[in-house]
């Protein structure tokens, strides 16, 4: 696992892998209530893990709402850049074009997704909507942002 992402480490080491032909750890996220947009905790007030693809869809919503080279926290290959957008004069389908190429951009570093498939952008008023449909290296997931 490297370094650079900010995935949660396994509590019992490195010793579980991905049955992958990279060798990868098994991919650890702490649990997010996307309706909410925030962590999920167990009875106790702790967070709760998850594991496998749903970590990666974890992994990928953050890193869309996360605009890079913000954040101290997290490396300067971490997270999505749309500031340059801000305030550009642009077609729609230029932007639309240029948001996917950052999308997939900021998606690929990631060593647990093998591809990109779609990118289908939805504008309800004044709000633009995502949804991205990824292969993984445990199978297909869908995020909506």
């Amino acid at each position: 696992m490297s370094e650079e992402f900010p995935f949660v480490g396994s509590s019992s080491g490195m010793t579980e892998t991905a049955a992958t032909e990279n060798n990868l750890p098994i991919c650890k996220e702490y649990a997010w209530d996307f309706e909410k947009n925030c962590f999920l905790y167990d009875g106790n007030g702790q967070h709760v893990l998850v594991d496998s693809a749903e970590a990666v869809k974890v992994w990928i919503y953050k890193a869309l709402q996360t605009e890079r080279y913000q954040y101290l926290a997290y490396s300067w290959q971490y997270g999505i850049e749309v500031k340059p957008f801000i305030g550009k004069v642009m077609s729609v389908q230029e932007r639309y074009s240029e948001l996917k190429r950052i999308i997939i951009e900021c998606l690929m570093v990631n060593p647990y997704i093998t591809s990109v498939d779609s990118v289908e952008f939805t504008t309800t008023g004044d709000k633009v909507s995502c949804e991205v449909d990824i292969t993984t290296v445990y199978g297909e997931v869908n995020v909506n942002v």
